[in-house]
This record gives structure tokens, C-alpha cells and sequence, in this order.
């Protein structure tokens, strides 16, 4: 198997948006985190703690109808075992946002006590959104809005500045720009955060990112592949990365002159594929063991 490449991405703009973080906290009761379901743990800012010193928080695992719902539910229990209240939705359908006013309002309780015994009515709690580039912040804003408010575009990068969103009499939302941390101390965090498109693809060759990605479909999810790509009855388990990619160029007859498989092609088409859904409901990253707790 290729070795992990090191990906590290951090743009000036991203260093703006911790300090309009830490500037606004303050103005918000409460801060939500989006996560990407796919990779629950990889696309946490591990700074963000930090930044938020004791506010309560939310965390809202999205896309979960894109990643493996046995892996997610098992990551809401260990989330739960943390004492971090969090669910799962898909922020396209609306699937689980029912379940995101109760559960901030139960994070909040006390203070809502207090506001209602000092005769303090009709103040909207007041929700900090935040997370890495491409977890659908603008998506998930738009549906609890029930409307196109918050700019949404599938690439990283795109809100550069926060925005006040009225959710409703009770809520309100301050939609932060995505960010990113300076450097990834693990190279896998990285290389998965490039599979969902956190990461621009300009930052690593877009063959050997669908390398890796094949890698690990044929270790992780096998079915998935051979049923995508037609590989049943083939050597593909025998090959290595770069001649798996070229077997399924050459399966949707990526052919350039001499019978050569246009690799690039067939990489572009791995990476559009996996992100769009068409590969299946996958989750990458694996629960923490105990022994990996402790090691953390």
C-alpha cells in the first residue's frame, strides 16, 4: 500500500475566522459544531475546545445519510458516554433536525430557568454554528431557516464571513466560516478530511488520493467496490494501488490511445462517485478503543 501523504492546508482566512470565533462567543448561549458523519472524529477541530473554554455545546454529527448508520450510532453512544450531546442528521431531507431545538434547549436548561423566573420572555437563544470547511454548515442553516439564507456551495472556503440567521421567534443562528486547524498530527485525519473534500484538491495529487481511497475500500468495504465498479471474479485483492485504479479505468472503459487507461479520468471519477454516495452509506473513521483513549 502507498504511503500516507502528509496534507497540511491553512489559509490566511482561516486564522481570521478563530479570532472572530473566540471575539463573538460572548454574543451566543450556545455553540454548535457540525461534524461530518462520515469521518465523526477526523472532521473535529481539535483546537476548538480550546477556543471555547466552558460554553455549552452541541454536536451534530451531518450527512449521516451518507455514512454506514451502524457506525453512526455507534459513535452517538460513545459521544454519549463522553457526556457530549449530540445527533445525527441529513441536512438536504431535514432527517433528524426534529430532534436539535429539544436537545439545545436541554443543554441550556438552566439558563432558561433563570430567564423565565426573572420574567425575561420572548429572548431567542442564541446559537454559534461551527466546523471544518465542506460539513454543510450553509445546508444545515437553510433547512432550520426554511430558506436559501446562507450561501451553499460544495467546495471548501466559501463563507468567509459570519452571518445572523433568524431561525425562528426562539432561535438564532450566527453562521461562522469554516475552519480548519494549522497542522494535522495525524497523516490518516488529513488524507480522509482530502476524501470528503475538506481539503481542496488542487493540495494533493487527485490519483494518488483515489489510490488511497481504493486502498481502503478494498480493506474496509469491499462489497461496496466490487459491486460499483464490477470487480467480482477479478484479481483486484492481489493488486497493488495504482494497478487497482487502472482495472477500474479500464472497467468504464477509460481507454486512451495503445489501450492505456486514462488514469486521471478514472481518478476524478473515484472521488466524484464516493462523494456523491454512489459507492454507499461509508464511515471512515473507526470508534476509539480503550487503549486508544488512554494513548490520547
Amino acid at each position: 500500500m502507498l504511503e500516507v501523504p502528509s496534507i497540511q492546508w491553512f489559509p490566511g482566512h482561516m486564522a481570521k475566522t478563530r479570532r472572530l470565533i473566540q471575539e463573538n462567543l460572548k454574543m451566543v448561549d450556545i455553540v454548535v459544531e457540525l461534524a461530518d458523519a462520515r469521518i465523526p472524529q477526523s472532521s473535529r477541530n481539535p483546537e476548538l475546545s480550546k477556543w471555547l473554554n466552558n460554553k455549552a455545546r452541541v454536536l451534530v454529527l451531518n450527512k449521516a445519510d451518507t455514512a454506514d448508520p451502524t457506525a453512526t450510532q455507534k459513535w452517538l453512544q460513545y459521544y454519549k458516554k463522553k457526556g457530549i450531546a449530540a445527533l445525527a442528521c441529513d441536512s438536504r431531507s431535514g432527517r433528524g433536525l426534529e430532534k436539535f431545538l429539544p436537545l439545545v434547549k436541554e443543554q441550556l436548561h438552566e439558563l432558561l430557568e433563570r430567564r423565565e423566573k426573572k420574567g425575561v420572555t420572548g429572548t431567542p437563544i442564541r446559537v454559534m454554528v461551527v466546523g471544518i470547511p465542506n460539513v454543510g454548515k450553509s445546508s444545515f442553516i437553510n433547512k432550520m431557516a426554511g430558506s436559501k439564507r446562507a450561501k451553499v456551495e460544495d467546495r471548501p472556503g466559501v463563507t468567509r464571513t459570519k452571518q445572523w440567521v433568524n431561525i425562528s421567534q426562539e432561535m438564532q443562528l450566527l453562521d461562522m466560516p469554516g475552519v480548519l486547524w494549522p497542522k494535522f498530527e495525524d497523516p490518516l485525519v488529513g488524507e480522509k478530511l482530502a476524501f470528503t473534500g475538506a481539503v481542496k484538491d488542487d493540495v494533493i495529487d487527485i490519483e494518488l488520493l483515489a489510490m488511497r481511497l481504493l486502498a481502503y475500500l478494498r480493506e474496509e468495504y469491499p462489497k461496496a467496490m466490487e459491486e460499483r465498479y464490477k470487480l467480482s471474479g477479478t484479481n483486484y485483492q492481489e493488486l497493488d494501488d495504482y494497478e487497482l485504479l487502472e482495472l477500474v479505468g479500464r472497467k468504464r472503459g477509460m481507454l486512451i490511445s495503445g489501450g492505456e487507461v486514462n488514469t486521471e479520468r478514472a481518478a476524478i471519477t473515484v472521488m466524484d462517485e464516493y462523494r456523491s454516495g454512489k459507492l454507499g452509506k461509508l464511515t471512515f473513521d473507526p470508534i476509539p478503543t480503550e487503549k486508544d483513549q488512554k494513548e490520547g
